[in-house]
Order: C-alpha cells, then structure tokens, then sequence
C-alpha cells in the first residue's frame, strides 16, 4: 500500500569522517543515497526529504575563522542557512537526475526552512552542543572575552565551542511544505534541523547562535505533512541495547513503553541514537504511524518489515 514517508538522511548519507569533504566526494555520497530513495518512489510511495549538515556548517565556521582577519564572520544561524541551499542543491539535483533515468517526472524542490524555537527555552542558559573547530587554551579564553563564546574542553583535542540546542515548535514553511508535497512534489526541507529563530514581542522573527536536533526537527516534519512513516537513516542495520558489549541485541521492534524505559537505563547516548529514539517516539505518540530506524543500504527492506528497527504504540 502507498504511504507517505518523512525520510531524513543522517550524515553517512553525505560525507564520512575520514574524508574531506570536496564536492567531488560529498556528491559521491548523495548520488547513492538518492538511488536507495528512488527505489521507494518506485514502490508507490510519497517521499518528503531532510538532513544533517553537521560537517558542512563546522567547515563553514572554520572557514569563518581562518578568515576572520579578511572577511566579517557569519553567525552561526546565516551559516545554517548557507548549508541547506549547498545540500539541499546536491540532492535536488541528484534526484532529479535519478528519477529522469527511471521515466519518472517527479517535481523536486528544496525548500529553505526556519524552525521557531522559545526564547525562554532552558537550552539556552545551558550550552551544550559542541560546534566549529578545536582551539588551545588560550585561544578560548580570548574567545571567551571577545565574543561571549561558552567554550568546553575536550580531553587531548582542545577547546571547542558550544552552543545551545532548544526543541523546535513549529516549522515557519509549514504552509508551503504541506502544499508542495500534497501536489505530488519531493520536497527536501528542515536541513540541519531547521535555522532556529524565536519570535519578537511585535511578532517578526529573529535568528538565533543555536543548533536544533536534526531529528527532532524531522518528528514536526513528519506531522506536518501527515506522513505516516518517519524513516530514519543512520549508519547502523538496527537499534541494539548493550551496544559494542557482549551481551548486545539488535532489537526488530519496540513499543514507546519500551523506548522510554531504555532511555532511562541510558541505553541511547545523547550524541548519538538518542534523538533518534526520542524523535521516533514523539512522532508514533503524536499520531504517527510508526517509525522506523535503519540503515541507508536496507532502507527499501525496512520499509518491508525485513530490516531495521520499527518503534510503533504497542
């Protein structure tokens, strides 16, 4: 049966860790992403599209730096920004490409996404998301005095900067997005989370220095177009409990009650299948169908019970 389906793309999807990130490479990437996506298009169903941009923006920011003496920094909201036209090109085109050399006329479009966040949100009197390069101690502490800049360290790497991370409440494009995508349109939006903005008391909106979850922002997605499957792509075949230990087990199924209970145990680190896990249980208890986390290559097999990790009601 057809469905609607909020894909986001975590960040193998783009570029690995060991590689530095040219066009070339990151083009690379999301040329094979988009022949897994296509192949759900083929099945019959309705594909909305988001993504990380966490490298792209840390490349952007240290570009930023090594410039600074040159050229006026951005912040760190223009920088967001810059990264969802950048991605949201690459993949546009790619499906396009793809879906072309199938016989498929499937409008494509990227949308530039802003999510409203709470200014009184706690996350930011709590900074804790690490962004940009690594710095020596005393480059922080000027950067500290200069710009304001909370600065963590990291244990045999360096300074870092941090910023805050509140919970998106609601997708500014929403209308757009929803029109689109009912119209038959592939609509890639809400890359890196959104660009965060909080409302001012005459009611225009104004950025913010913060970085939104990803795939917090994929469960407001997900809603907002009635999808209903939120299908998150990630490194890994299937959500494990007891991870990297020899008691690990890959789990096929969970329900919210379930979620709840491994990420009180701490079962999902923050930084890594927290998110995920919390953003798949907010969009099932929101009234979504179900969500389901898998890896790029088995997507299409996730869809069809036979791969991944599905988090449903019960």
């Amino acid at each position: 049966m057809p469905q609607k389906i909020l894909i986001a793309l975590g960040g193998n999807a783009l570029l690995t860790s060991k590689e530095k990130g040219t066009a070339e490479q990151q083009l690379a990437h999301v040329h094979e992403s988009c022949r897994h996506l296509v192949e759900i298009v083929k099945a019959g169903h309705s594909i909305a599209i988001t993504h990380g941009n966490g490298p792209q923006v840390g490349d952007i920011l240290l570009k930023n730096e090594m410039a600074r003496d040159k050229f006026p920094p951005m912040p760190l909201d223009i920088c967001g920004a810059e990264t969802q036209g950048m991605i949201g090109y690459m993949i546009q085109r790619s499906m396009d490409n793809r879906l072309k050399s199938c016989g498929m006329n499937i409008p494509v479009v990227t949308v530039f996404t802003q999510a409203m966040v709470d200014a009184d949100d706690p996350a930011f009197k709590n900074p804790t998301k690490p962004i940009g390069p690594y710095y020596t101690a005393k480059q922080a502490q000027l950067l500290q005095k200069d710009e304001g800049w909370h600065m963590v360290e990291e244990p045999a790497k360096g300074y870092r900067r941090v910023v805050p991370s509140p919970e998106p409440q609601a997708i500014i494009e929403q209308n757009s997005i929803k029109k689109l995508f009912d119209e038959g349109a592939i609509v890639i939006a809400c890359g890196g989370g959104g660009v965060p903005v909080i409302q001012r008391k005459d009611g225009t909106l104004q950025g913010v220095e913060a970085v939104i979850d990803k795939d917090h922002t994929a469960a407001v997605f997900a809603k907002t177009i009635g999808a209903d499957v939120l299908l998150i792509l990630t490194a890994v075949d299937h959500v494990a409990i007891n991870y990297g230990r020899p008691d690990q087990k890959d789990l096929d199924k969970i329900s919210i009650e379930q979620t709840k209970k491994y990420l009180a145990q701490g079962q999902f680190p923050k930084g890594n299948m927290g998110p995920k896990i919390e953003s798949a249980a907010r969009f099932v208890e929101g009234g979504g169908g179900k969500a389901i986390i898998a890896s790029l290559a088995q997507a299409k097999d996730a869809l069809d019970g036979r791969s991944g990790t599905t988090i449903c009601s019960s």
